[in-house]
């Protein structure tokens, strides 16, 4: 996913192309951390979360609609279901329900929810971009840190040539006898500690990418290098339009993070509204279709009667042993016609057919609280989120300005460092010219040439410096930077 920060990233690229094993421009790195960093993928999956969320609360405004089924076996006395008479026998039986039911009106708890619930999905695609900005920068800052790093290696090769090369001179002369051995010990001994800081150079670029494949989620082993674009050609928005209160404008209109805030508070003002609802009497409407079947493990009445027994209840004699059972359902007077025979299931299901429609209301009364400490606890939220807010725009205030502050001095410091280069070499060039003259010693060069190289590795730190200041203010308006 592109995101804001991407233009910043792009405007640092401007050779493409490798050599060798393949280099990995700043886009390329950019598009793999986004894609492979765990923190992105995580906030990914909770915008995820609330977007199921938001799927169910949107399908709890549809009726529901539910099918139950049951079937048990009774044994002993018990009630049939078909007749509700007790009966004194063993059967299975079987029932089913369709029940549906629909919220008519509840103060429109359910609708705010909604709302909510899709301010809350906003709020948390905002968090992803804000943290793909986060890893967007961080990955712009290791690979400048890598730029200097390379550069820094550069200036020390360039160091320990320069060094070499004077030796080589002066251990001709030194053969000669026209300068002392002193000359060419001290020289040996400069291009020691030069090789010394160039394999502390080479380890640091080491390192530097290291922590790089970290940042990337890239495994240690992979081989790693990155393109070297020239740093004099990135391009700088001038500083003029990059003004704090302007600056500060745009980021509470375009950065991730502030609508983050905004969003949430919103949505934190939808709950309130959600949670008030709540207090008040909702009504609903129901409906269901319902029928049950038996089915009789002892048909006693398909037996053959062969006499009566009176008593507590009519009996039937069958293979001589009597049988309880119930009142007979089919009489002519007194006389005894037929007696209760289950009809089949399919027949039963449909006689024993039955419907249910109504109208509910629910007024809640007392419940221990819960609706009106849930609405209380909303309340807190909002002003929460609104110290939130506050805060996090008072610190963003806070950091454009340091930013803009940071971005001037580091121009001032960069120029001053570009203007000691120059003196510094004029004054080893003064120097190479005197000590090739023999009017000055080796120990002079040598401080001479230190000093040249302190100040082309100062000047290279300022520059880097304010590259990066500069993109950082870009990088908080929040409207992407011109290539």
């Amino acid at each position: 996913m592109k995101t804001r920060i991407i233009p910043l990233l792009l405007s640092l690229l401007t050779i493409t192309g490798a050599y060798g094993q393949e280099k990995w421009d700043l886009l390329k790195c950019v598009e793999y951390a986004l894609k492979n960093n765990i923190s992105v993928r995580q906030t990914d999956l909770q915008a995820k979360l609330s977007e199921l969320a938001l799927k169910q609360d949107r399908a709890g405004q549809l009726p529901s609609f539910n099918f139950n089924g049951s079937s048990g076996y009774r044994l002993g006395r018990s009630e049939n279901p078909t007749t509700g008479v007790f009966e004194d026998n063993n059967f299975l039986n079987f029932g089913m329900q369709i029940q549906s039911q629909v919220n008519l009106f509840n103060w429109f708890s359910r609708k705010r929810t909604i709302e909510a619930s899709e301010l809350t999905l906003a709020a948390d695609n905002e968090q992803t971009k804000k943290i793909q900005n986060d890893i967007a920068l961080n990955v712009a800052v290791a690979y400048l840190q890598v730029l200097l790093g390379k550069e820094q290696v550069n200036l020390a090769k360039v160091q320990a040539e320069q060094t070499k090369a004077q030796l080589d001179i002066t251990r001709r002369r030194v053969d000669a006898g026209t300068l002392p051995e002193l000359n060419a010990a001290e020289l040996e001994a400069q291009l020691a500690r030069d090789s010394s800081g160039l394999v502390t150079a080479e380890g640091s670029v080491q390192q530097l990418q290291l922590q790089m494949k970290a940042l990337l989620n890239l495994d240690a082993s992979v081989p790693f290098d990155i393109v070297v674009p020239l740093v004099n050609v990135i391009p700088v928005e001038p500083l003029a339009e990059l003004q704090p209160d302007a600056v500060y404008a745009s980021a509470m209109a375009n950065l991730p993070q502030q609508k983050v805030n905004e969003l949430r508070l919103k949505s934190a003002l939808k709950t309130v509204a959600a949670a008030k609802g709540n207090l008040y009497p909702s009504v609903s409407a129901f409906g269901s279709l319902f029928s049950n079947a038996i089915s009789f493990k002892r048909e006693i009445y398909d037996q053959v009667l062969t006499g009566y027994s009176a008593g507590a209840g009519l009996r039937a004699n069958i293979g001589g042993t009597f049988y309880p059972v119930e009142i007979p359902v089919i009489q002519d007077g007194t006389t005894v016609i037929g007696y209760f025979k289950p009809d089949k299931i399919g027949t039963q299901f449909r006689n024993n057919f039955g419907q249910n429609i109504g109208i509910g209301l629910s007024v809640p009364i007392f419940n221990g609280r819960q609706a009106r400490t849930a609405w209380d606890r909303s309340k807190l939220q909002v002003k929460q989120w609104e110290l939130t807010k506050e805060q996090n725009d008072m610190t963003l205030k806070q950091d454009i300005y340091k930013a803009y502050t940071d971005a001037v001095t580091a121009m001032q410091k960069f120029n001053a460092n570009k203007k000691t280069v120059e003196i510094s070499q004029k004054a080893y060039d003064y120097s190479q010219k005197r000590y090739d003259l023999a009017l000055l010693s080796t120990l002079e060069l040598i401080t001479s040439q230190n000093n040249l190289q302190r100040a082309k590795i100062d000047m290279l730190y300022a520059q880097y410096d304010y590259i990066f200041k500069m993109k950082l203010l870009e990088f908080y308006k929040g409207q992407g930077l011109k290539l």
